[in-house]
């Protein structure tokens, strides 16, 4: 009673290594998939900085040529002009470090 031959064995694992290269093929295309959001998503942070940013110099720049505000006006405006940019600076570094650890299993 003969059992699986040699060329079914062979058979068997010429299946089992197509099996693995479909799914090395899948996780490496998720993986290209993830370090691609990953880029979009250090982008947009970076284009959230600058845009933040931009916006606060532009009103800076208002503010020193406004006449019509009071100088104590000016100050809480410069004031809050600078907590808005450190905490634009703040979000920024932590979602950078948040993306950029994203892969790195805990």
């Amino acid at each position: 009673m003969g059992g699986p031959s040699e060329r079914e064995h062979m058979a068997k694992m010429s299946k089992i290594r197509e099996k693995m290269i479909k799914t090395e093929r899948e996780i490496n295309d998720s993986f290209t998939k993830f370090e691609k959001m990953k880029l979009e998503a250090l982008k947009r942070n970076e284009e959230m900085k600058e845009s933040v940013n931009k916006d606060l110099d532009k009103i800076e720049r208002d503010l020193v040529k406004s006449e019509d505000l009071a100088s104590e006006s000016k100050q809480r405006l410069r004031t809050e002009i600078a907590t808005l940019k450190n905490e634009v600076s703040q979000k920024y570094t932590s979602l950078k470090g948040r993306i950029s650890e994203a892969i790195v299993p805990k």
